[in-house]
């Protein structure tokens, strides 16, 4: 602006000369020349007037804008100033929030930690552990008490844990806790609100105290008790339900003392805190809840199979408590297999309490396939036996030829044609053969001895007596055996009989021809034609023992009922191998066993073990109607002929004599007279 002010001063200086000259111009010219010349001049003159005022006024603008500039500009200083200011209170504010975020933040991952091992932990003093010292974290409190809810409708003290002390009790640590479960309801039924944890329970109340010195209320008396029991001083309290969505309460969480992390003062709970802690509550709640679900599964499974298993050795006398015998001797040798560091055995093991369980169950349900089984058939201690023996109907048929003998004998002395020596001597040996024959058929049908083609030559001849019958057999009979006879024509009475007979209704045809369907469990054995063959002589003419083939069948076919109704099952992952373990126990390693003729490598340790259980109880078992119960030494010696024959595992077989198992179990579960010394 000064420069233009000088210039404008020195064009001034211009005009003023310019204008002497002029002046000098005027008088040598003409007068004419110099009007126009002073026109043109005075209007240049009018021009820069002009220009100088329009100059004053941008020189007063100028001056203007410079104060408002100026005025302006002390502005901007004062707003950098403030927003200074306000951008240090912002940082300010953002490093505090930075700070409760990185706090949340490790409370939430805190908080995540603990739900993870709370979803997976199985052991319930571990589950409440974990539940406390999640909960004493996160809130920051000294100390915590977890009350969890018993069947009694009780909340007993689980775990209590004062860290300033270096206290821990209940739970993990095994040091006992003195203090009483606290009633949820009074004596007349009457909810108990006089006390603050179950009043806490039943109200489902979350009580956030800053100092429980200045409380009134009476229900904090308990806390000050425990607090000159303990010497400790409480101030903060929180007290949360742990209570899972749509149940009922199953414990309460108390937590004092939360201290602060940057001075370790005490300090009330912050709400921030607490909202941890509940969330922590519902958790934890739902996962004692869905624990005592589990548990009372378990214990529901463990019932059921107890109770199946109990039912199975109910069904027969004779063998009542086989499965139980079989189970513990299971047990005994699974415990010393399991023992082994070197030998056969040194890598195999029950790892957990899981897999004990499984092999416990599968002991237990070895034989539930029995249920299946007619009692007739498994207590079949003759060879007439069905539902009674039929030894009885056989004796009264002699009863009938030696009455029929006394007949023959009275008519023929009535008729005096033969002498009565003669007839004395034919009577009395007539009574002789019946006598002995019917003793001969008696003996046969207790299976006691070898059935050779001699005896059952002999047995044929003797079922060839006749003897008159003269009552209708179709009075009195059911449906399904009037089923069984081929045809509806009675003969005329009187009508002889033989003594002994295979009669068409003897023989029960098999309903399903093809009993396994297609197979799919690849069972190998084969099936009788017939269902049941009752017949006589049939019976009669077994070589060994008092089973017919059908029955022997009918006694097997209690391990495929258990492989199926096992498999039929939807075991949970961990008990699997149950059908697996219990539907094998037939196997032998020779590959001759049943139902599925397993080999050797394809039978696992587990059923190998069961298999050699269910021999030694069936060897030495005395309450077997059809056999009688083996010594130590018999068992022991029978067992290592089974060994030599590929039937049973001789590892397990030397190591049930080495381990002491078997004596031990002999103890137990024989009688005197069977303990002997074993070679």
């Amino acid at each position: 602006m000064a420069e233009a002010f000088d210039a404008f001063q020195e064009e001034n200086e211009v005009l003023r000369v310019a204008d002497s000259v002029l002046a000098e111009a005027a008088e040598s010219v003409s007068r004419n020349v110099f009007e126009s010349q002073v026109k043109a001049y005075r209007k240049l003159l009018k021009s820069l007037q002009k220009l100088t005022r329009l100059s004053d006024r941008s020189e007063e603008r100028i001056k203007l804008a410079h104060a408002q500039i100026q005025e302006q500009q002390a502005e901007l200083e004062k707003a950098h100033e403030a927003l200074s200011h306000h951008a240090e209170l912002l940082e300010l504010k953002v490093q505090e929030r930075t700070r409760e975020l990185r706090w949340e933040r490790s409370k939430l991952e805190q908080l995540v930690q603990v739900g993870i091992g709370l979803s997976s932990e199985r052991n319930e003093d571990h589950l409440l552990d974990l539940i406390l010292t999640g909960a004493m974290e996160i809130s920051g409190a000294d100390w915590g008490m977890l009350y969890a809810r018993t069947e009694t409708d009780q909340l007993a003290i689980k775990i209590i844990r004062v860290n300033s002390l270096d206290m821990f009790l209940g739970g993990q640590s095994g040091r006992p806790i003195a203090f009483p479960a606290l009633p949820m309801f009074l004596s007349d039924g009457q909810q108990n609100l006089g006390h603050i944890v179950p009043r806490v329970a039943h109200e489902r109340l979350v009580i956030n105290v800053t100092d429980v010195a200045t409380e009134s209320d009476p229900q904090f008396n308990t806390i000050r008790r425990f607090d000159k029991a303990v010497g400790y001083q409480s101030k903060s309290l929180l007290m949360v339900p742990l209570l899972p969505r749509g149940g009922e309460v199953v414990g309460v969480l108390q937590l004092m003392n939360a201290r602060d992390p940057g001075s370790e003062q005490i300090v009330p709970f912050a709400r921030e805190s607490q909202s941890f802690v509940e969330a922590l509550a519902s958790q934890a709640a739902i996962a004692i809840s869905n624990q005592h679900l589990i548990a009372a599964q378990r214990r529901l499974m463990d019932a059921f199979v107890e109770v199946i298993s109990v039912a199975v050795d109910a069904k027969s006398p004779y063998t009542g408590g086989h499965n139980q015998r079989v189970g513990e001797l299971a047990r005994m040798l699974g415990e010393a297999v399991s023992a082994q560091t070197e030998g056969p055995f040194a890598d195999f093991g029950f790892a957990n309490e899981d897999e004990w369980r499984e092999f416990r169950f599968s002991a237990l349900l070895h034989d539930c396939g029995k249920v299946t089984t007619p009692e007739a058939v498994v207590d079949k201690a003759t060879k007439l036996e069905t539902v009674y023996n039929r030894i009885h109907e056989v004796r009264t048929r002699f009863e009938v030829l030696w009455r029929d003998a006394e007949i023959d004998y009275w008519r023929q002395r009535s008729e005096g044609v033969t002498p009565v020596e003669t007839l004395d001597a034919e009577l009395t040996a007539r009574r002789a053969t019946l006598q002995e024959e019917f003793a001969f058929i008696a003996e046969c049908n207790v299976g006691g001895e070898f059935m050779s083609p001699q005896r059952i030559a002999r047995l044929q001849e003797i079922a060839q007596r006749r003897w008159l019958r003269h009552f209708d057999d179709w009075l009195g009979i059911s449906q399904e055996e009037a089923l069984l006879r081929p045809g509806k024509e009675k003969p005329s009475l009187p009508v002889e009989e033989l003594l002994l007979a295979d009669r068409p209704e003897h023989v029960v045809p098999r309903g399903n021809a093809n009993p396994f369907g297609d197979n799919p469990m690849q069972f190998k054995i084969t099936v009788p034609e017939a269902l049941y063959n009752r017949g006589e002589v049939y019976n009669l003419s077994i070589s060994r023992g008092t089973l017919t083939p059908e029955d022997r069948f009918k006694i097997s076919d209690h391990v495929i009922q258990t492989y199926q109704m096992l498999n039929c099952l939807p075991f949970p992952k961990e008990l699997q191998r149950v059908p697996e373990f219990a539907g094998s126990h037939h196997e032998t390693l020779n590959g001759k066993g049943y139902p599925r003729q397993l080999s050797g490598e394809q039978i696992s340790i587990p059923a190998r073990i069961l298999a050699v259980a269910d021999v030694f109880e069936a060897l030495t078992a005395c309450d077997r109607p059809y056999k009688k119960a083996k010594t130590l030494s018999e068992a022991m010696k029978i067992m290592s002929f089974m060994v030599k024959d590929g039937h049973i595992d001789s590892d397990l077989f030397e190591l049930l004599k080495s381990s002491g198992v078997g004596q031990e179990y002999a103890k137990r579960y024989l009688l005197p007279e069977q303990l002997d010394q074993v070679a």
